[in-house]
């Protein structure tokens, strides 16, 4: 079984509120959920409303499926573009 960890930082350019952070962030995670069944938090910086950490975990038995996974992952938010860019990604498997 392999376990993989994806860390993504996000600068949300167009977030003037918490609020709408929090709405912008719910949308991306709410897609992402539904399309790589993947369990997804905000990790860090909850309190800035243009910044934010995304913890992605995914479980597979090969570790080329959750590579993938989280390769797929990083391009559907590079596609989506929606107000924010990624400043940093960090992927882990166990």
């Amino acid at each position: 079984m392999k376990i993989g960890l994806l860390q993504i930082e996000l600068y949300l350019s167009q977030s003037r509120s918490l609020k709408e952070k929090r709405f912008v962030l719910e949308g991306l995670k709410s897609k992402l959920r539904n399309k790589f069944n993947i369990s997804i938090i905000e990790a860090d910086y909850q309190d800035k409303w243009q910044r934010t950490v995304m913890a992605i975990a995914c479980i597979s038995n090969n570790e080329k499926i959750v590579s993938s996974t989280f390769n797929q992952i990083l391009n559907f938010i590079e596609c989506e573009k929606k107000g924010f860019e990624i400043l940093n990604s960090q992927i882990e498997i166990l």
